[in-house]
């Protein structure tokens, strides 16, 4: 059966905009907008925000339809004249990313599956499933109502994908994975491939595979990054908690359970059996080894890395270098040593 899908521009009227943001709108709410935009780029038919009242005037000169701004910005501009429709809210940025996802929605059409995809007749698809070209479903696969399989992803036997999620093309999926509703994938990432364990037999001096026949659940509302790899546990699982978000090019080891609203930046390596608590921030190129536990809101910056079995926590602190500590010690220790450097240097 063919598969057709029909995409239009959405316009979106700023009264409509500001009943899904929240936000109070100054000047003409019937105007319509079908994009968004920086300030710099922005054409007539976009919305763009602001979150300083020193940028209000440059976004009044832009060709902007409308603005989103704080919501002290109309306070702090007293007395001026607004040439463009604002939407005021507390939070621009946090509104403006709602909007765009408002505005972008298209109109999609489902009639069935691409003719060159392969779907074994066991595998139970609810309805609106979309399958794209050269896509293989392999049996008793379970896929949610409202999701959509980019062109040539493979989906190994007994996979469980909820609703509304979006796999982007080129995705592998392995047998014992899970996937919640709302889950976005994004193009060659790898799901539940085995875990890296082996075991040195001393006799032989050769290495045996130690057994990779665990799971890997993956919660509602994250979004896995490009080129991003997730291992299965070894004997039991791998666990990404609700509303985590991972960038492109991470590897997360077997056994590893992160919790919720993680934010993981690109080229992050997470050795086996890490355990990194809710609203963790990680930044890019860290190294975290294994049986390290990342306590719940602490933040490691960028090329940090955590030894093995290191336990790091309090919420809301940041930590830094190798091996990581807290900023300000790590900061301290950077003053010395350019100071021992220095005074090195004048006796040199």
């Amino acid at each position: 059966m063919n598969k057709s899908i029909e995409k239009s521009s959405m316009k979106r009227s700023l009264r409509q905009i500001a009943e899904v943001i929240g936000a109070l709108i100054v000047g003409d709410p019937d105007g319509e907008v079908s994009g968004v935009s920086s300030v710099n780029s922005a054409t007539s038919k976009d919305l763009v925000f602001i979150e300083d009242v020193s940028n209000l005037q440059k976004a009044m000169s832009s060709r902007a339809a409308a603005i989103i701004v704080k919501s002290d910005t109309t306070k702090a501009a007293s007395g001026t004249e607004y040439s463009k429709p604002l939407l005021i809210s507390s939070q621009p940025k946090l509104a403006f990313a709602r909007a765009a996802k408002f505005i972008s929605a298209t109109s999609e059409v489902q009639t069935g599956i691409h003719p060159n995809a392969i779907v074994d007749p066991t595998a139970n698809l609810q309805k609106n499933v979309t399958i794209e070209e050269c896509v293989v479903i392999k049996e008793n696969v379970e896929i949610g109502e409202g999701t959509r399989i980019g062109a040539g992803s493979v989906i190994a036997a007994g996979v469980v994908i909820g609703k509304d999620c979006l796999l982007h093309p080129r995705v592998t999926i392995y047998a014992g994975a899970t996937l919640g509703d709302r889950v976005i994938v994004h193009s060659g990432a790898i799901l539940g491939s085995d875990g890296f364990g082996y075991v040195l037999d001393p006799q032989s001096d050769r290495y045996e595979k130690f057994p990779q026949i665990g799971r890997l659940e993956i919660a509602d509302d994250v979004e896995i990054g490009a080129n991003t790899t997730i291992d299965r546990g070894a004997l039991e699982v791998t666990r990404i908690g609700r509303g985590t978000k991972i960038d492109n090019l991470v590897h997360i080891g077997h056994n590893c359970q992160i919790g919720e609203n993680v934010v993981v930046a690109a080229q992050t390596g997470f050795s086996g059996s890490i355990v990194v608590e809710n609203n963790a921030v990680i930044g890019g190129q860290v190294g975290i080894g294994e049986h390290a536990h990342i306590g719940e809101g602490v933040m490691l910056g960028g090329q940090s890395g955590v030894l093995p079995q290191k336990v790091l926590r309090g919420k809301g602190v940041a930590f830094w270098g190798t091996p990581a500590r807290p900023l300000r010690e790590y900061l301290r220790t950077l003053a010395v040593l350019a100071r021992l450097a220095k005074k090195k240097s004048k006796e040199e």
